[in-house]
């Protein structure tokens, strides 16, 4: 049976998941995802290199990072994973961004903070020990094992981002986008996609869930969600929050405190 359960506390949030058929679409966060696979092989595409996190696997996703994820065969996956927002690791990193130089580690000491930081959120434990947790967390995994340094950027896919993430509740007008960077629609689909490893559309589509998955988080209503994001309608937000998210958009509202 799949379950997905959400908790939220301190500014992350807390995922506790067991499946066998469920797979997850192409899709990233826009926080630092951090978890630890609890049974079976969970098996993902990681910006075009397969990945398998075994056992008590650390699993490392930069914020921004596209995967995908399924287990690896009919034993199915248990797993718990940590969604941690850039500007809480910055202040606790004193300004610096953090990036992972490795997608899967073996490291039992920082396995174990990620477990109990999970169960803290997930049993409602003090937001005080959850920050402090955090604090740890952050201190393992900018030694040796990681890099800290500034993201790659390229200026026309940064542009781009920033105009789709002030239209998210409006239909994607990529014709409006290629004739602002004067390129052929073709042109500017390469573009984009040879540096984020996505189209414009699923880039999009991907911001319109994760800001709708914000609205629910701050108004506690699907239907605002709907509406602020430009979903046809609940629906159709349902379709694309599980893919990505596991459960619906419902669901994940009835799971929040």
């Amino acid at each position: 049976m799949e379950k997905f359960n959400y908790a939220k506390s301190a500014d992350i949030l807390a995922l506790s998941a067991s499946f066998t058929d469920f797979t997850y679409k192409k899709h990233c966060h826009e926080e630092y995802a951090i978890g630890v696979t609890l049974r079976g092989i969970q098996q993902y595409n990681l910006e075009g290199s397969y990945q398998a996190s075994h056992r008590n696997g650390v699993m490392l996703f930069n914020r921004e990072q596209y995967h995908d994820g399924s287990s690896y065969d009919r034993e199915g996956i248990d797993y718990v994973m940590l969604y941690i927002k850039p500007d809480l690791f910055s202040e606790i990193l004193g300004g610096q961004e953090l990036r992972f130089s490795s997608p899967i580690v073996y490291d039992a000491e920082l396995a174990s903070c990620i477990l109990r930081l999970s169960y803290a959120i997930q049993s409602g434990k003090d937001e005080v020990l959850c920050s402090e947790l955090l604090m740890k967390i952050a201190g393992l995994v900018s030694q040796t094992h990681f890099d800290t340094g500034q993201r790659t950027n390229n200026k026309l896919v940064e542009q781009a981002k920033e105009k789709m993430y002030f239209s998210i509740d409006h239909v994607l007008k990529l014709d409006d986008l290629c004739q602002e960077f004067g390129m052929s629609k073709y042109q500017f689909i390469r573009a984009f996609k040879s540096h984020t490893g996505i189209s414009p559309y699923q880039f999009f589509l991907n911001c319109k869930v994760e800001h709708a998955k914000q609205a629910i988080e701050r108004t506690k209503d699907v239907y605002t969600a709907v509406t602020e994001c430009g979903f046809t309608d609940l629906t159709h937000l349902n379709r694309h929050f599980k893919s990505m998210f596991g459960i619906t958009a419902y669901e994940y509202r009835s799971q929040l405190n």
